[in-house]
């Protein structure tokens, strides 16, 4: 089968094909069920206008969703020769119903066709992740609760600084992933437009109904200039790279934490045996090891939009052939950064909290603000007392007081964990999943 877009008796040198094409097959099998998804919209939308007969838009119906359904099963595949998934899919239904199929190409590119396969598919790999951030968000929400009363020293600058608790450790990181959760909407919305019908991004002569396919593929809205359609290829990357990378910030600080708490000299937290690894030399040894390749994993998908923005950098408008590398950063990055919401969430699982940490006496100074705070409360000057207490630390003669009475909002004694939960359950609701698993559901009725 030749190219789409090759001319008769015109080949291109093997050496060429092979740079261009690059790994395009092997991630374009990801982008297969997106890509028979855009062609039942637009084929709906062909025998619409006229451009294809009701008898063959139930044909040519049909025999896609019987193409998705092997897509399902694992059975597709892109054959040799094939240069990408687009034209796999048409071949297939040329094979099986001739001419028609050879129809469905009309008033379309294979610029908008990857773009709406690409759009679809970040879609749908954004929900995944938001579903697995918000997993992970209410199982640091029960921890908070379950711990909430196990004091834990707090730092600054690494130092000893004031009392802590678990409730408010692990509270912290849930409403950390409500602002990621924040980052992962704001990705989706982006990707949540129609570019299909853009064509090379000049638009169509066709009389084509971008609306119709828009509702059809449960867009929540079009990319209405034709040639910024084709101009957001590169930004969804990129903002759908930025919120994962924001996902993966929160976890490598909580990695690290990890790392740190389970060692010997914290010795806050410990991670059952089964979770460890040992030395080859030491006997003593239990490693963290699936804290600290966390650390490592999440920490290197930080650098996931500079890859992006380095490729886009310099590109002027229209489409140009680098964009196609894109595939190569944003693909392994969903499963990359589920895979480490997953073991996270096994970690943390499995964690064990550790009680009466702050009855060591090496904590004391911890409750000096506690010792100015109740000066203050006997009407000395905030100044004065914070002086007195100094002087006490100096001099040998300082006594901690314990009797924490921490009760504003968002402290040890009132967490705040229901509200936090109503702003991650609000956050959730603006996706609209609802709307596009319905749209999807009815497209393959």
């Amino acid at each position: 089968m030749s190219k789409l877009w090759q001319k008769d008796n015109v080949s291109v040198n093997e050496k060429i094909e092979k740079f261009t094409v690059g790994r395009d097959p092997e991630f374009d099998l990801l982008l297969a069920q997106f890509d028979v998804l855009g062609s039942l919209a637009h084929t709906q939308m062909l025998e619409s206008i006229g451009l294809l007969e009701s008898s063959e838009l139930v044909e040519i119906q049909q025999e896609l969703k019987n193409i998705y359904a092997t897509i399902q099963a694992g059975e597709f595949e892109i054959e040799a020769g094939i240069e990408d998934v687009h034209s796999q899919v048409e071949l297939l239904l040329t094979r099986k119903l001739g001419e028609a199929g050879k129809k469905i190409h009309s008033g379309r590119s294979r610029n908008d066709q990857v773009l709406v396969d690409l759009k679809l598919f970040t879609r749908s790999r954004l929900q995944e992740v938001a579903e697995a951030t918000n997993r992970l968000f209410e199982l640091l929400i029960s921890l908070s609760d379950k711990f909430k009363d196990v004091l834990l020293p707090g730092y600054t600058h690494l130092q000893i600084a004031m009392p802590s608790s678990f409730g408010l450790w692990f509270g912290a990181y849930a409403e950390g992933l409500v602002d990621d959760m924040e980052m992962l909407q704001t990705a989706y919305k982006i990707a949540n437009k129609n570019p299909l019908g853009s064509g090379a991004g000049y638009g169509s002569s066709f009389p084509l109904n971008r609306t119709m396919t828009t509702q059809l593929l449960g867009f929540q809205e079009l990319h209405y200039n034709v040639v910024y359609a084709q101009m957001s290829r590169g930004k969804t990357e990129l903002f759908a790279t930025t919120a994962i990378a924001q996902v993966a910030s929160t976890l490598s600080r909580l990695a690290m934490d990890i790392c740190l708490y389970n060692s010997q000299n914290f010795g806050f937290i410990k991670l059952p045996d089964e979770m460890t690894t040992g030395s080859s030399i030491m006997p003593h040894k239990k490693n963290p090891d699936v804290a600290e390749l966390l650390r490592g994993k999440t920490n290197r998908m930080k650098g996931l939009p500079n890859e992006i923005q380095l490729v886009m950098g310099n590109l002027p408008s229209g489409y140009h052939r680098e964009m196609q590398i894109l595939k190569e950063v944003l693909m392994p990055a969903f499963d990359e950064i589920l895979n480490c919401l997953d073991m996270t969430y096994f970690m943390l699982s499995n964690i064990q909290v550790k009680d009466g940490i702050l009855d060591d006496p090496k904590y004391d100074l911890l409750f000096s603000v506690e010792r100015v705070n109740e000066l203050v409360l006997q009407g000395v000057p905030f100044r004065e007392a914070y002086k007195i207490i100094g002087h006490e630390i100096n001099g040998g003669t300082y006594s901690p007081n314990r009797n924490l009475n921490h009760n504003h909002e968002g402290s040890i004694g009132n967490l705040c964990n229901d509200q936090i939960t109503v702003m991650m359950k609000e956050v959730v609701g603006r996706f609209g999943f609802d709307k596009v698993e319905t749209a999807i559901s009815d497209l393959l009725k």
